[in-house]
Parts: structure tokens; C-alpha cells; sequence
């Protein structure tokens, strides 16, 4: 298909049209879960509104509410609607050790963590120019301590993994390493014997590995039209040279810090706002140019598309395992919207609460040609399909104290048929 130049006359932000999944209850979201973008003022595409959301949210108390009652709880196990939660980690490996809790054959039982707060979250990003304006530093501070709180509203819960390479032991017939396992649980495993030879090398990861995966997605959905990686993370907490992004230099720097918070990166709206913006914007985008008119675009995503990310180990994973949580245990549960809040856009990302039936599954011992797929949004919302996996990192209480800690990259792609 060819592509025209995209103009240079500014546009009004895309509203996507509100979608709700087949089954799934409406999302615990501000405005009944439709987008700031309809919020723009004068081309602000929301975030003035979602910024004023934010301290009115902090204003009225309720997250504080939520920390009070965490901490003045009695000590030891935390009795909630959603089961026994645990302050600390440590608390809830003793508590599954004290219970004899048991995984099947190569599976773990280990602490998750998911939040207790049953409302919509904001974070302002750290680009956002609110935090180098003088004149709303008194904004800042409560925004700042906002962002150290929302980790406070969080409670360890005890949970079953098992390994997903032996998906077919609980799902007859499904083989995990295809586009059926994605279809079904939102999560799957490819494989890439990658000719990178320097993950902490930005434009080495975008000229070679880029590539690569886009392959991999095409050979795995063999309906697929085409394939988009648009930018990449690197993970690795013992890293010890320069840590800091480069937006403008297609940077992304390295992550020192795992995300271990139940969660998926995208949502109705935010899947749809961040494909369109790469398709006519080139919005953040670290991969291949994209010139689509905003007609062009819509015509594109009137077709089935999807969003996955994928996790490749730079060595074997022994601490620190990437797990991922399949879409039939949570397929009716509402979504959290977590706000972030930029200066040009408001991205949507999601948490949920627990269930202790909530499907979990690992790869142990992941190795660096064992690439963890998942699932962050898929346009068909009829419930055919499943819509997205969420994820989290973890601790692995039974690995060697001195085992190192995951090194690996992650890259994010849409995925076009």
C-alpha cells in the first residue's frame, strides 16, 4: 500500500470510539472510561484535564485512605475481599511455606503483587514541562509524593505459576509456540537466535534486532500483512554504565528497576490512540518511518490489529522471572486505568486486583533464544479472541541467593492482517 506524506498542519487529537470487550465488565476509569483526548483544549489532547484530575484525586483523600488502613492494620496477614495480602514479600513466602503450598511439576509458588486501590491512578511523566515551571512547584510536590504512594497501595498476594512450555498438559491440542495459544490466552513462546551482539547499544537493537522480530511476528501469524516494532526496553538491574533516556536520540537507556506490580501497558483506548499516532505521527517511535495520512490510518485499523511485546533474556534467566497471566481467568474482570500524563497526550495503562484463580505462568530457567510473547490489545472486542494478557515481574524464592538478576530486552510491535 502506499503512503502519502503526512501533512504539516496540526491535527485535533484522535478520540477513539469507547470499546468494551464482550463479558468484561466497564473499566474502573474516569469519565466512564472515555479518553482525555476528548477532553483537548486548544490542542492540549486532555492533559490539562487529566492533570486537574489528578490533584482533585489527591485532594479528596481516598489514596491516603487506602495507605492508612495498609499500615494500621494488625500485624500479619491482611484480610481483604480478595484474599489473604501481605505487606511484604518476605511475609508472604513464610505464609506459603507455613501453608506447604504446592506448584505442579515445574511450576513455583511465589508473591505477587497487585493493588488494593480500586480507582483510577495518574502519573505525570517525568518530560511532562510541569515540573520545570517554578510557578507550580507547590503542584509538583503533591503530584511527587502521589507518584511514591501509589507503590504504598499495593499487597503481596500468594500465587500458583506453571510453566508455560508445558501449556499443552492444561490445554489439550494447544501448542504454546503458535498464533492458536495467542488467540486463546493471550500469551505464547517464539523463538529467535538473534545476530545482535550488543543489547545496550540502541541503533544495534533497532538496525538488526528490529528486523528480526518483525519476522518472527510474520512467521508467527501467517495472516499478518506486516509487522511494526516501534521501540524497545532494556532490563537490567546490576547495569552499571549510563542508565538515562534519549528520547531524541532513539535512546530508550536501561531499566534498573523491574516493574513487579500486576499489570498490561495498554487498554481499549490507549491501543487504538497509540497506533494511530505511530501510523501518522511517528510518535515516539525508535523503528521504521511511517507516512500514513490519518485516512489512510483509519482504513488500516478498520482491520484486525494487535499489540505484543516481547521479552528476549540476554543469558538464562535465574532471578527476577518476566510471568504472564492468561486472558480466560480474568476475562470478565474490570481493568484499573492508570492516567500518564504527557504534554502532548494522555496514555492509558491498566492494573487489576487479585483472584486467586487468576492463571499464571512462567518459563524457568528462560533462555536467550526463548522469546516470551503477550498480548497488550487486540481490536476484536466480540470476545472470540482474547483481548490482552497482563504481567508482572517476580521474585523467585527458590532460586540461589546469589543468582543474578534477569537481563534481558523487551520490545513492543503491532501487528497488522
Amino acid at each position: 500500500m502506499s503512503q502519502s506524506h503526512v501533512s504539516d498542519q496540526p491535527s485535533k487529537p484522535f478520540v477513539p470510539s469507547f470499546e468494551l470487550t464482550a463479558g468484561q465488565g466497564a473499566p474502573i476509569a474516569a469519565n466512564g472510561g472515555l479518553s482525555y483526548m476528548s477532553f483537548d483544549r486548544d490542542g492540549d489532547a486532555g492533559t490539562a484535564a487529566a492533570t486537574e484530575a489528578a490533584l482533585d484525586q489527591i485532594a479528596k483523600g481516598g489514596g491516603q485512605e487506602i495507605i492508612d488502613w495498609i499500615e494500621n492494620a494488625p500485624p500479619g496477614p491482611i484480610q481483604t475481599k480478595w484474599g489473604l495480602g501481605f505487606r511484604s514479600w518476605q511475609e508472604c513466602v513464610d505464609y506459603i511455606e507455613a501453608e506447604k503450598m504446592q506448584a505442579p511439576e515445574g511450576g513455583v509458588v511465589l508473591p505477587l503483587r497487585y493493588t488494593v486501590f480500586e480507582a483510577p491512578s495518574y502519573a505525570i511523566v517525568t518530560s511532562n514541562a510541569l515540573w520545570r515551571d517554578p510557578a507550580r512547584a507547590a503542584q509538583a510536590s503533591l503530584l511527587t509524593k502521589e507518584e511514591q504512594d501509589i507503590g504504598r497501595r499495593g499487597l503481596y498476594f500468594p500465587q500458583v505459576l506453571r510453566d508455560a512450555r508445558r501449556m499443552e498438559e492444561y490445554y489439550p491440542g494447544l501448542d504454546p509456540r503458535s498464533a492458536a495459544c495467542m488467540d486463546k490466552l493471550g500469551v505464547s513462546l517464539g523463538h529467535c537466535e538473534s545476530q545482535c551482539t550488543d543489547f545496550y547499544d540502541a541503533h544495534e537493537v533497532e538496525r538488526v534486532f528490529y528486523p528480526e522480530i518483525e519476522k518472527l511476528l510474520l512467521d508467527f501469524f501467517p495472516d499478518a500483512t506486516d509487522a511494526l516494532v516501534y521501540n524497545h526496553d532494556v532490563f537490567d538491574k546490576d547495569y552499571q554504565g549510563d542508565v538515562v533516556e534519549d528520547q531524541d536520540n532513539k535512546d530508550p537507556g536501561v531499566n534498573k528497576f523491574y516493574a513487579n506490580i500486576v499489570h498490561n501497558d495498554l487498554n481499549d483506548n490507549s491501543g487504538r490512540v497509540r497506533c494511530r499516532e505511530l501510523l501518522t505521527k511517528n510518535l515516539r517511535n525508535f523503528g521504521r518511518e511511517q507516512h500514513y495520512t490519518e485516512a489512510e490510518a483509519d482504513a488500516k485499523m478498520s482491520r484486525r490489529f494487535m499489540s505484543i511485546n516481547l521479552a528476549k533474556p540476554m543469558e538464562t534467566v535465574q532471578q527476577n522471572p518476566f510471568v504472564l497471566c492468561a486472558w480466560p481467568s480474568f476475562a470478565d474482570q474490570p481493568y484499573i486505568t492508570n492516567y500518564r500524563v504527557y504534554d502532548d497526550r494522555v496514555g492509558e495503562t491498566t492494573r487489576f486486583t487479585h483472584r486467586a484463580d487468576h492463571e499464571w505462568y512462567w518459563f524457568p530457567q528462560q533462555t536467550s533464544t526463548e522469546v516470551s510473547m503477550l498480548k497488550c490489545y487486540d481490536s476484536v472486542t466480540d470476545g472470540s479472541v482474547s483481548r490482552w494478557s497482563f504481567h508482572s515481574a517476580a521474585i523467585d524464592p527458590n532460586a540461589p541467593k546469589d543468582a543474578p538478576c534477569r537481563k534481558n530486552v523487551v520490545v513492543r510491535s503491532f501487528v497488522f492482517f
